[in-house]
């Protein structure tokens, strides 16, 4: 056993070695200091009067401010071939990496590596360090985001003695490791008699001599010596290693600084490789690797010899770490694509996992995509940090919503044993490594785990400590084995071992993270303009695909096309999209959100003017298009022009129908009817003048009827009978009121942005404050009626909507908000008793309780859902639409959908200001696939629009033209493209209602070859007999169509 005070001494021992580290240092003066653009990626020519003196300790800039630095130093004669490094403390003791002070050095003129409070020293290679060598420093330094002047308190050139460094790293992680065992094992006792005996030899009467350097050195030959006696055992476990540096493309930064972040982060994972050939580098995100090649183009090249020398490991898959709630199922699709297509271009490789460590819930579609993506494998960590269940395995198989699974493996490492959760951020001490198989839920089945070690969420990334812990667990064979490798390879080294064994577990279902649900609602004008660009995107690629088609000399848009996605795809990162970043990362985000909206209106306007260009149609018709996989008879919203007032559109079969005048979102809107427009095509109609139409409905501030409904008002201006008609059903559950404004308490624990805990509904406002209630219009097509609420210092305008021919209550909303920390839901508590409610999710939907019988069930008290969620019997149900949120809580029989939440950090104003959004109430006989919410959802999202010639049209192609017949019932046609390599075109479906279809998805078009290809358009050996495919429950089929051009 160790002697008295053992543990005692030897933290004695550690806190003193480091400064003994450094044999000799030399300080670093005579700084000038100039100021700076975050854009400027090379070292300016200075005059004099833009240099001033700095003296080390004075405080510079203030937040969010970028300074030069500049300085000479010498290398001393006698320190030729030794270990020098370059020592700048940016930043202040205990500050957070993340946010405080930044630089990236340059050493004559050259990038060497970043600069923060954990990478403090710049070892300098070995051609630099040439006696009487005079090297010019410059360093490009950023103030940090937490809102204080900028610190620059220490400057040096240090050597450094490698015998001390290394007996120091050896020692620490031998005594950490010891201490993990129990005093009573045997290999305890031997490794601490190890660190004694090792103690023992160094010689401290003269501490920083040669004899106490040359005793250092003798004590680590022996300690190398001893520990490697130590036999290992057959069962040891292996971690691999693989360095990382989690960079969130904004968060409490905004997109330019994460351009910086990478030129820091990237130049000193490459600079450690040099030092270091053992190390290893994962890199993830695309977007990540297209800022350095545009900002930092020699970095760049650098990073592309590492990956080809095997050093540099790219690999993860997305374009970003997506957030993969929020995110619809094409745009997962494009995430994966732009990805594959970057990797694969600028690099030359292959990958074969996705990386998502830190995304906020995973959709039960992903194992489908992730496969049919050309992946093998999933990984995560982030389901740890969920509040009330342990996920129960670490290693399984993850069945996806079409039955697909995907190897999926959590890393296990805690940096501290009483950490909540497993880390991304690893340390590779030798308790930590050691940690990540302790926390391993499945020792029985496998002995192979994953590490990810570095600084991250800011970068930073690997640091030498990380590098000198690795090497030391070299000696430390009664520890699991470290070994420093690529995620890839341990992936399929993890699958060969596991694939066959029985005992792997399977998870069928979401993964869902029991936390940050708020993430669904915050900063809802986000949510709100990516829902539209993921529409518009896919509606200009449908009209350019069918001008490509059908158009003689048409240019498919794919440069502008591929330009808005990309700027989709950036904001779908997972900390933009779930609204948890500083507010000036949603003032960038707003800007790109209307370079989208420019994009993608001009392309579509192009293309649908071109096809009208090639019609059988007059100056002054109306072409009504139709995006949807369906036929569709539904009304059409078009600007308003004055020549339309008291006129009908009348189509080739004379069926009549007015033109009404409204107003939608303050603009003048044309609304009218049409019947049978075909399916992802477009129908000619003429408009002619006519006796104008009276009302069809019956409207006043009390009541609204229609064909389908009764809806009567209580004077608080909530719905207390909602009557179905067609069902003879009473939609709200007895005494009970619907479309309930209620305004909750919202100060969660922790995390504002992100979370919404499960206390908030203790708290709770009921909004009655009914200002104004007036009828607004009363037409043929539409009627509604204008409702005012206030709330504290916040007003809500509503119209509720009835249609002549649309079988649902459409709630037109617009809110100017002006309350913190307060969550607004609508409720609707209806007429309807089960025990389940679906969601709409990508490429499908998803089942979870109504109920709250175990921690599981109420963990999901706030759940993910798309376009609907729908509370069904056998015989009857009800749906709740909406157009742009995405937050649902639905307990017993009450439907809640959550509109607002306004939370206060990271961004004080979340949600403050003007809201536009709809939901609407669509109620149905049996379930929601017989009652077609599934369509009523799509129309509402992605409504029949009009275009009008301005000319006469060539009358090559007809007046009614559809892309494909009425699919098969439980068939959507969700995308139809240009391939992104050839001039084929690429038409994606799914089957959404969980059976299986065998579907014609011939498209009307001449076609010389239909394929089927996975979602990265490569050839997959499945055919399409006589043009059909068979589609079973939620699979998605991509085909490739060669036209006979």
């Amino acid at each position: 056993m160790p002697g008295l005070l053992w543990e005692e001494k030897v933290r004695s021992r550690l806190a003193e070695l480091p400064r003994f580290i450094y044999e000799a240092s030399i300080p670093i003066t005579g700084w000038q200091v100039a100021n700076a653009a975050w854009d400027q990626r090379s070292v300016p020519n200075f005059g004099p009067e833009e240099l001033k003196p700095f003296e080390l300790g004075d405080r510079w800039g203030g937040p969010n401010q970028w300074r030069w630095f500049l300085a000479k130093c010498t290398i001393p004669q006698d320190w030729e071939g030794e270990k020098v490094a370059v020592y700048l403390f940016f930043g202040r003791e205990g500050e957070w990496e993340a946010t405080s002070s930044e630089a990236l050095l340059y050493v004559d003129g050259k990038a060497l590596q970043g600069l923060d409070t954990r990478h403090q020293e710049a070892v300098l290679p070995a051609e630099y360090v040439q006696g009487g060598r005079e090297l010019d420093l410059a360093v490009k330094a950023f103030t940090g985001m937490n809102f204080k002047e900028g610190a620059f308190t220490q400057a040096k050139l240090v050597k450094i003695n490698p015998a001390a460094e290394e007996f120091y790293y050896l020692l620490r992680n031998a005594f950490r490791a010891a201490l993990t065992l129990d005093k009573k094992d045997p290999v305890f006792v031997k490794v601490a008699q190890f660190i004694d005996q090792a103690l023992l030899v160094v010689d401290y009467r003269k501490p920083g001599s040669k004899a106490f350097y040359a005793s250092v050195a003798q004590a680590l030959e022996k300690l190398k010596k001893d520990l490697s006696s130590i036999p290992a055992s057959e069962l040891r476990p292996v971690v691999v290693g693989v360095g990382h540096s989690h960079i969130d493309v904004a968060w409490l930064w905004q997109l330019h600084h994460t351009r910086e972040k990478c030129s820091r982060t990237f130049s000193t994972a490459l600079r450690l490789m040099e030092q270091y050939p053992e190390f290893v580098y994962i890199q993830s995100q695309a977007q990540l690797y297209k800022f350095i090649k545009e900002d930092y183009p020699e970095i760049y090249q650098r990073i592309k010899e590492q990956v080809a020398a095997g050093r540099w490991e790219v690999n993860g898959g997305m374009w970003v770490e997506a957030d993969c709630n929020v995110t619809s199922g094409e745009s997962l699709v494009r995430q994966l694509l732009f990805g594959t297509r970057f990797f694969e271009k600028e690099f030359g490789v292959k990958y074969n996992t996705l990386w998502l460590p830190d995304v906020f819930g995973y959709s039960w579609a992903l194992p489908q995509i992730i496969k049919k993506s050309g992946l093998d494998y999933f990984m995560t960590i982030k389901i740890s940090w969920s509040q009330f269940n342990r996920f129960p395995y670490d290693t399984f198989r993850w069945r996806g919503i079409d039955g697909t699974e995907v190897l999926t493996h959590f890393i296990t490492t805690k940096n501290r044993p009483d950490d909540w959760a497993y880390t991304y951020n690893g340390f590779t001490d030798a308790d930590v490594v050691k940690s990540t198989w302790d926390n391993y839920q499945q020792k029985d089945i496998n002995n192979l785990l994953l590490s990810a070690y570095g600084w991250g969420d800011g970068g930073g990334g690997v640091t030498r400590e990380m590098l000198e812990n690795a090497r030391a667990m070299k000696y430390l064979h009664f520890m699991p084995e470290f070994r420093l490798g690529k995620a890839g390879d341990f992936f399929e080294e993890l699958d060969a071992a596991v694939t066959d064994d029985p005992r792997l577990p399977v998870w069928h279902g979401e993964l869902y993270l029991e936390l940050h649900r708020g993430t669904y609602t915050s900063q809802g004008r986000n949510k709100r303009a990516n829902r539209k660009s993921e529409f518009l995107l896919s509606n200009a690629e449908l009209y350019s695909s069918l001008a490509y088609a059908l158009v003689p000399g048409f240019s498919y848009p794919h440069e502008e096309i591929n330009r808005a996605w990309e700027l989709v795809l950036l904001n779908q990162f997972h900390d933009i999209i779930p609204g948890s970043s500083i507010g000036a990362v949603y003032e960038d985000s707003q800007q790109q959100y209307a370079e989208i909206k420019r994009l993608g209106t001009r392309v579509l306007e192009e293309a649908a003017n071109a096809l009208i260009s090639e019609m059988d149609v007059e100056a002054g018709e109306l072409v009504v298009f139709n995006p949807l996989s369906w036929k569709r008879s539904d009304l059409v919203l078009m600007p308003w022009r004055d020549e339309l007032e008291g006129a009908v559109v009348v189509d080739e079969n004379g069926s009549r129908h007015p033109i009404q005048r409204t107003e939608v979102e303050g603009e003048a809107k044309a609304i009218f009817w049409v019947e049978d427009v075909p399916a992802k095509g477009y129908k000619v109609l003429r408009v002619e003048k006519s006796v104008a139409s009276g009302p069809t409905m019956r409207v006043t501030t009390s009541s609204m009827e229609n064909d389908f409904f009764l809806l009567t008002l209580d004077e608080y201006g909530r719905l207390s009978r909602i009557y179905d008609k067609v069902n003879q059903r009473e939609v709200l559950a007895p005494g009970t009121v619907g479309n309930a404004l209620i305004a909750f308490e919202d100060k969660p624990a922790n995390w504002d942005a992100w979370d919404i805990d499960i206390f908030y509904q203790d708290k709770f406002w009921e909004i009655t404050d009914l200002r104004e209630a007036k009828v607004l219009e009363n037409g043929p097509e539409k009627a509604a009626i204008g409702l005012q609420w206030q709330f504290m210092d916040s007003t809500i305008n509503q119209k509720i909507i009835l249609y002549r021919r649309v079988p649902r209550i459409d709630f037109e909303t617009e809110v100017d908000w002006h309350e913190h920390q307060v969550l607004l839901k609508v409720a609707f508590p209806v007429n309807v008793y089960t025990n389940k409610a679906t969601y709409d999710i990508q490429f499908g939907n998803v089942e979870r309780p109504t109920h709250w019988n175990t921690s599981w069930d109420y963990a999901r008290f706030e759940v993910v859902g798309h376009k609907w969620a729908d509370l069904s019997q056998r015989d009857y149900g009800v749906s709740l639409l909406n157009d742009c949120k995405y937050g649902h809580d639905i307990k017993d029989n009450v439907m809640r959908l959550t509109l607002l939440k306004s939370g206060i950090l990271p961004d004080p104003n979340a949600d403050q200001g003007l809201h536009r959004f709809t939901y609407s109430l669509y109620p149905h006989a049996g379930s929601w696939y017989e009652g077609k919410t599934v369509q009523e959802a799509y129309s509402l999202n992605n409504p029949l629009f009009a275009v009008p010639a301005a000319k006469a049209g060539a009358g090559r192609l007809p007046r009614t033209f559809g892309l494909v017949g009425n699919l098969k019932e439980g068939i959507v046609l969700e995308t139809v493209k240009k391939a992104e390599d050839t001039d084929d075109l690429i038409l994606r479906f799914y089957e959404y209602g969980g059976g299986t279809v065998k579907a014609d998805i011939t498209p009307n078009l001449p076609v010389k070859e239909l394929t089927v290809v996975d979602l990265m358009e490569r050839p997959l050996n499945e055919a399409v007999e006589q043009g059909q495919l068979t589609f079973t429950p939620y699979e998605i089929h991509s085909v490739k169509v060669v036209l006979d051009r």
